[in-house]
């Protein structure tokens, strides 16, 4: 992971510690690429609103962003403490990922811009 993604998710994680509790053990994890045009479209079409939402505060946010997309699902850009949801993923691809895991199982996987709201609508239920 480099060093941008890994601070920002540090200060997700140390934002999110109140409501982590009530949401305990949820995380949302983003896969993207720096190299990847459908990553920076949702970035700028989407990412802003979500760092500013209610849901955004109540779970622990962390950015798997290799410098080339082909390489996001090597174990090498994900913590430790990850790996075991890297192994969870079923397919390897698909830009950008958006994974919500619960107690260390992925819950819901959804890939593309457009499945965003998807993963919204399924954060939601599950904080409900």
């Amino acid at each position: 992971m480099n060093r941008r993604a890994f601070l920002f998710a540090s200060l997700a994680a140390s934002t999110a510690l109140g409501a982590a509790k009530a949401a305990a053990g949820v995380k949302v994890i983003y896969i993207g690429g720096e190299d990847c045009p459908p990553c920076h479209r949702w970035a700028s079409a989407y990412k802003a609103k979500w760092l500013a939402s209610p849901e955004f505060r109540q779970v622990t946010w962390i950015e798997i962003d290799s410098p080339r997309f082909r390489e996001a699902y090597q174990a090498r850009f994900w913590p430790g403490d990850l790996e075991p949801i890297l192994d969870q993923i079923p397919r390897k691809s698909g830009a950008p990922r958006f994974l919500i895991v619960r107690n260390g199982r992925i819950v819901s996987n959804h890939f593309g811009i457009s499945k965003w709201e998807t993963t919204l609508a399924d954060l939601k239920t599950l904080l409900e």
